[in-house]
């Protein structure tokens, strides 16, 4: 799968779809904070997302229910994959390293991670 990174507007979109598992575009926008944006905003930010890939549509009543096809967990390991690929030269340890040092987690957070290691350690 060939997924294309998405603009902050789409990614916007995107969450609203993922949340709600199908919706118009009315829908979409009765689920934004105010300055809602117009009708045509939105339905072009759709339009795009089905070209890229990411939502299809099926109609419903004089318009359309879109959905997503491509799944939240899909996007995010995408967008992991390309953090961890343009800013720690594709090394989880240093990426996991700067959030540790940089984010100055706590130990609840710490023995969290170290939970998850150990039982994909087990796994192995």
């Amino acid at each position: 799968m060939n997924l294309k990174e998405l603009t902050k507007a789409e990614e916007e979109i995107m969450q609203f779809l993922w949340r709600l598992k199908a919706a118009s575009v009315k829908e979409i926008i009765a689920e934004m904070q105010a300055p809602k944006p117009a009708v045509n905003t939105v339905s072009t930010i759709v339009r795009i997302l089905e070209q890229k890939g990411f939502v299809d549509h099926r109609p419903q009543g004089r318009g359309y229910q879109y959905f997503p096809i491509i799944s939240k967990e899909e996007y995010q390991k995408f967008s992991m994959n390309k953090l961890m690929k343009s800013y720690f030269g594709g090394s989880l340890s240093k990426m996991v390293s700067f959030f540790v040092e940089k984010e100055k987690l706590d130990t609840n957070e710490l023995d969290d991670i170290l939970e998850i290691i150990e039982k994909n350690r087990k796994q192995s």
